[in-house]
């Protein structure tokens, strides 16, 4: 009996820090009689990765991540990382740490032989018909378009200089993560905003939900990269859908049908976005390659 009054007695006080942030049980005590912790202390502010703030944040964002956006929406800024510094650095020690598990080979690569087309002319024809010429002229667009966007992989399609500076360009980028990183926290953010666009929720707090989310997402990749040893960098579908119910549950106050409803929509605004995104993209590359 007691050690179930036990337990009962501490997952309340757990519940009670989630909502508050803070035991208010606690006494704040100033003992100055440990003197040897001073000769450490503060020396690690101004290192944004290892101060008390990115402390706190961290363990909030996995024990209580949406009540934390909410204090840092409603104005509790001082004791927690900006949402686009915690990304940036939360973001960066995982790829650090996934390269070293993970080391990316630079490795000369070839076209892509998935995206082929029999050309190959029949005994009974000479020249090939006008659908089958329309078809090769859109998989050499797909082909050349997907060239143009990793050209640091395929080195032997740099013939210009321009070429040359864009493939180095794309490297640098793809090396330190980048395109993930923004392309991520950009859709994200818009999913959010059209998704809670009805509870009339500002973007600029989608923006710091986002950031946080993104962190949240980049803790579990890195727990993932630990414990398969470098094999796997990506999480389920499944565990980002829960983090999301959660966050919303905890930030907004909804009930779990609702906030499983709002993650649905979200990864659905985020689905949309992405192919749009995608088409955007490939607009682009079509309009550079015919304007060459």
């Amino acid at each position: 009996m007691k050690k179930k009054h036990s337990a009962k007695v501490r997952y309340r006080a757990f519940a009670i820090w989630q909502k508050l942030g803070f035991n208010p049980w606690k006494k704040q005590t100033n003992d100055k009689s440990k003197g040897g912790g001073d000769f450490y202390r503060g020396a690690f502010d101004s290192i944004p990765f290892l101060n008390s703030d990115a402390k706190r944040t961290f363990q909030h964002l996995l024990l209580r991540p949406g009540y934390m956006i909410r204090d840092y929406i409603q104005g509790d800024h001082e004791r927690y990382l900006a949402p686009l510094t915690a990304l940036i650095i939360f973001y960066a020690f995982f790829a650090l740490v996934s390269s070293v598990l993970q080391p990316v080979q630079h490795e000369k690569r070839m076209m892509p032989e998935n995206i082929t087309l029999d050309l190959s002319l029949d005994s009974e024809s000479d020249s090939l018909s006008l659908e089958e010429g329309k078809m090769v002229d859109v998989v050499n667009i797909v082909r050349r378009g997907y060239t143009y966007l990793h050209l640091d992989e395929f080195p032997d399609a740099v013939h210009t200089q321009a070429e040359s500076s864009l493939a180095a360009l794309e490297a640098t980028l793809r090396s330190q993560g980048i395109p993930l990183f923004l392309g991520e926290f950009i859709l994200l953010w818009l999913a959010m905003g059209l998704a809670l666009r009805r509870r009339k929720i500002k973007m600029s707090a989608c923006a710091a939900a986002s950031a946080y989310v993104l962190c949240q997402f980049s803790f579990f990749m890195l727990f993932a990269v630990l414990l398969t040893w470098g094999k796997s960098t990506s999480i389920s579908t499944i565990l980002i859908l829960a983090l999301l119910i959660i966050d919303y549950r905890q930030w907004l106050g909804l009930s779990w049908k609702k906030s499983a409803g709002t993650a649905v929509f979200t990864g659905i605004w985020y689905a949309l976005l992405y192919l749009a995104m995608l088409m955007l993209v490939s607009a682009i590359v079509l309009l550079i390659v015919f304007l060459k």
